[in-house]
């Protein structure tokens, strides 16, 4: 009952006193009262991604959300990647093949190398949505953008995320 307490000191009860039995059971029938409503309105199965509830369903539709994260020092040693030349990479390689649209994100991140050493640099995160259907040819064309950022400013890779999600623009 670690709660209690907690339930006590907010309603002003501090210090010394110990709560009496009648107001510890009149706090454990409130906490009481409340349970079986939060859990009708549960039901019986929690959604999933493969099993969506009718409501979820009705409001959109199944679309994969993959995200990339692109780190900006180089593992040659080279300057770091700049806004500039990280906005060309997104116009010459994701934009033709994402022309829907795409979002940006600047982070921070860290890392452990190759070489065991935890690495700290700036970031980008992409986020790429399309429709579940177009999985397979999507996931080739996202290939190829890592594959061609890790060769252009020397990663080591280009993380990859992806959930399934439901969307409606």
């Amino acid at each position: 009952m670690p709660r209690l307490p907690l339930l006590i000191r907010a309603k002003g009860l501090t210090g010394p006193k110990r709560p009496s039995a009648l107001s510890t059971t009149a706090a454990l029938a409130v906490l009481a009262m409340g349970t079986p409503v939060a859990y009708a309105t549960l039901g019986d199965e929690a959604p999933t991604a493969s099993k969506p509830t009718a409501a979820i369903a009705a409001r959109g539709k199944a679309y994969v959300e993959t995200r990339l994260f692109f780190g900006t020092e180089r593992s040659d040693g080279g300057a770091r990647v700049t806004d500039r030349q990280f906005l060309a990479f997104i116009d010459e390689e994701v934009t033709p093949r994402f022309p829907n649209g795409v979002t940006i994100q600047d982070g921070r991140g860290q890392w452990r190398d190759s070489h065991g050493v935890i690495e700290r640099e700036r970031s980008y995160e992409l986020t790429l949505l399309y429709p579940a259907s177009e999985a397979r040819l999507r996931d080739a064309q996202i290939e190829r953008i890592r594959n061609a950022y890790e060769k252009a400013y020397a990663q080591d890779s280009v993380a990859r995320i992806e959930e399934h999600a439901t969307a409606d623009f």
